[in-house]
């Protein structure tokens, strides 16, 4: 989509701090692979192994799709209006403002409806993250000394998040996102001594179809997993070479091919092992009094707790560049900043001391932002973007097409996922 041939915004985009191409891999692997990893192996208790494997590939290529679509589209309104970065939201207003006259009309509400949902989307990420940190490190400390609730983890996890999260730039995130990667895989090192232990015949297990009833929370948790359109956004925006993020051999490409193969191996030995006994996470499956579970637990709980500030970087990117300091006129903006992360991490802390229970919010939140930020939004603005008669939908109109076959099933996905995760929380929520 992005014709570089009269205007190329790459040329004229500047970035203070640019990440390398392999910094924006880190960034970006490690924006994906987080609590919802280890959600995944319910994710195929839901749908059953053959539907969930299938499922999950085919809601990796159509995110996948929709973020680079996305992308392309941001670009594409840079070149338009000749300039080197257009927004999320000013890649909205723009491409609304092409399209039938019923998008020109909510063009500007729909810049404002954007920030919210991706803000939403982060917020709700790190109100799980600390609530999964809480719940490794509650495990550990009850078998070794007191059981105490999971809310006053939570609240103390909340304090301990503050000094990370005053981290500002994206670029010196890089460091804490390869130590968490490095968490990452060594916690699944001694994790998945315990999935290949005991494991019982794969006849106990559904191997085609799981429960219908669960494919809605099929559906939020695969959500949740697969994608981060903030962070993922904001990387390419940040990169010394952007222009190599996209593409069969791009950051993406690559990076999401390493998350495919860790998750399917990771959902089908998860639920091959435990089954009907599965958690929230997997991590809380493991027995607490090894040394080698616990240290999974605590490798995996130190993972999530330096991934909270890429995550909440995006909300706080949002509130600070579109609004707040939106002109780079803010006094002491710094300070104001640094006050609004410290708010952000309590609200964050508060929201998980009143919600302890990951599954379902995990659910709700990938079903209701994700299928908007990574589908439906995405395909409106190539429609509206290509509306225009000097512009064309290609041979059989065959963009406009796909464009509406991606809208339809980001709303079912939209509506469904986040009906079985409102009717999941009642239940669960109603227990406390």
């Amino acid at each position: 989509m992005a014709d570089t041939g009269r205007f190329n915004p790459y040329e004229h985009r500047e970035v203070d701090f640019p990440i390398t191409k392999f910094g924006a891999f880190v960034t970006t692997f490690n924006s994906v692979v987080g609590t919802g990893i280890l959600a995944l192996p319910l994710a195929f208790h839901y749908a059953g192994i053959v539907t969930a494997t299938l499922l999950l590939l085919l809601i990796t290529f159509l995110l996948i799709h929709g973020l680079q679509l996305l992308i392309y589209s941001m670009v594409e309104c840079s070149r338009r209006l000749e300039i080197g970065y257009a927004t999320f939201p000013e890649a909205m207003i723009y491409s609304f403002a092409q399209g039938p006259r019923c998008f020109r009309y909510c063009a500007k509400a729909g810049g404002y409806f954007v920030d919210g949902v991706l803000g939403l989307s982060h917020y709700g990420m790190c109100a799980v993250y600390g609530v999964f940190v809480a719940s490794n490190f509650k495990q550990i400390i009850d078998f070794y000394w007191k059981v105490w609730d999971v809310r006053i983890y939570v609240a103390v996890v909340g304090l301990f998040l503050i000094p990370v999260f005053m981290v500002r730039s994206l670029k010196w995130l890089v460091p804490l996102n390869l130590t968490a990667m490095v968490f990452t895989y060594s916690g699944f090192f001694f994790m998945f001594y315990y999935l290949f232990t005991g494991l019982p015949s794969l006849s106990e297990r559904d191997i085609i179809f799981g429960n219908v009833e669960n494919i809605g929370l099929f559906f939020g948790i695969a959500l949740f997993s697969v994608s981060s359109v903030g962070v993922m956004v904001a990387t390419e925006a940040k990169m010394s070479k952007p222009e190599t993020y996209l593409g069969w051999f791009g950051v993406l490409s690559i990076s999401s091919f390493v998350v495919m193969v860790s998750y399917i191996s990771f959902g089908f030995f998860g639920y091959w092992r435990y089954g009907e006994d599965l958690l929230a996470s997997i991590s809380l499956n493991l027995p607490t009094n090894e040394i080698a579970a616990q240290l999974s637990k605590i490798l995996l709980a130190l993972d999530i707790y330096l991934t909270y500030p890429l995550s909440g970087y995006v909300v706080i990117n949002i509130i600070m560049t579109h609004y707040w300091n939106k002109h780079g006129k803010l006094k002491h903006a710094k300070v104001k900043e640094t006050l609004l992360r410290i708010l952000f991490v309590v609200v964050s802390t508060l929201n998980g001391v009143l919600a302890p229970h990951l599954g379902p919010l995990l659910s709700l939140v990938g079903a209701f932002t994700i299928s908007l930020l990574n589908l439906i939004i995405p395909a409106l603005m190539e429609i509206c973007l290509y509306y225009p008669p000097e512009f064309s939908y290609g041979r059989l109109k065959w963009k406009l097409w796909k464009d509406i076959i991606i809208i339809i099933i980001g709303t079912i996905i939209l509506v469904e996922g986040t009906y079985f995760a409102i009717v999941a929380m009642v239940k669960e929520y109603g227990r406390s």
